[in-house]
């Protein structure tokens, strides 16, 4: 594998990555009451927790996304 397929896997796995935060965030933002509903028959929550886990699981999968994702990308940009 050499780095311009390094350089171009990472910066397709910054955009699919991005994209499935986006959309997550839309359903959780404009269709929260129905994701709520979905959710609450799986499981018994209230809508303070139910705000709190999508608000901290988008705040974790977006530093994962930097930190594995965009950062790397970044790097191998500067470096070759």
């Amino acid at each position: 594998m050499d780095i311009e397929l390094l350089r171009r896997f990472l910066a397709w796995c910054t955009v699919i990555n991005s994209v499935l935060l986006l959309v997550w965030w839309v359903f959780v933002a404009f269709g929260g009451d129905w994701v709520f509903r979905i959710h609450g028959k799986w499981f018994k929550i209230s809508r303070e927790t139910f705000d709190a886990v999508h608000c901290a699981g988008m705040m974790f999968f977006k530093m994962v996304v930097f930190v594995f994702n965009l950062v790397p990308y970044l790097v191998l940009r500067l470096i070759v």
